[in-house]
C-alpha cells in the first residue's frame, strides 16, 4: 500500500506542477495584459486548489501512516534532526509543503474578494508564486 501511494503522490505532483504553471502562466498574462478576470481563470484557480488540497491528503496518509522513513524519525526525533535525509522528510518537505498550500489557499481567497479584475491577477500570481518556490525547494529531487 505504501508504494502505491508513493507512486500517487509522485505522479499527482507533476499534475500539480503543470497546473500551475499553466494557471500563472494564465493569470501573469492576465495581471499585466490588464485582461478581464473570466470563468476559465477561476476554473484554473479551482483545479489547481483542488490538486494541492489531494496532494497534501496524500501526503499526509502517507507522512501519519504508512512511510517507513517518518515513522523511522518520528521514533527518534532527535537522532532524525542530526540526518538530513531523515529531517528533510520528517520536517522541512511537511513544513514546506504546508506553507505552499495555506498561500494557495490565500492567494484564491484574497483574490476572490479582489475588487478589479487586475487585482484578481495580481494577488493569485503573486501568492502562486511563493508557493511555486516553496513546491520547488520541498521537492525531494534526489529521489526523482
Amino acid at each position: 500500500m505504501y508504494t502505491g501511494f508513493l507512486h500517487l503522490h509522485d505522479a499527482l505532483r507533476w499534475l500539480l506542477l503543470l497546473s500551475l504553471v499553466v494557471t500563472l502562466v494564465k493569470y501573469l498574462a492576465g495581471w499585466f495584459g490588464n485582461q478581464p478576470w473570466k470563468k476559465v481563470d477561476n476554473m484554473l484557480g479551482i483545479v489547481f486548489t483542488s490538486l494541492m488540497d489531494l496532494q497534501l491528503l496524500i501526503g499526509a496518509v502517507l507522512y501519519f501512516f504508512l512511510s517507513p522513513i517518518t515513522k523511522m524519525a518520528l521514533s527518534d526525533f532527535g537522532a532524525a534532526m542530526k540526518n538530513a535525509d531523515l529531517r528533510f522528510y520528517a520536517v522541512e518537505h511537511l513544513s514546506m509543503m504546508l506553507i505552499a498550500v495555506v498561500l494557495v489557499h490565500i492567494g484564491r481567497a484574497k483574490s476572490k474578494k479582489a475588487v478589479t479584475d487586475t487585482g484578481k491577477f495580481r494577488i493569485a500570481s503573486i501568492f502562486f508564486l511563493l508557493a511555486l518556490a516553496l513546491i520547488v525547494a520541498a521537492i525531494p529531487w534526489s529521489r526523482l
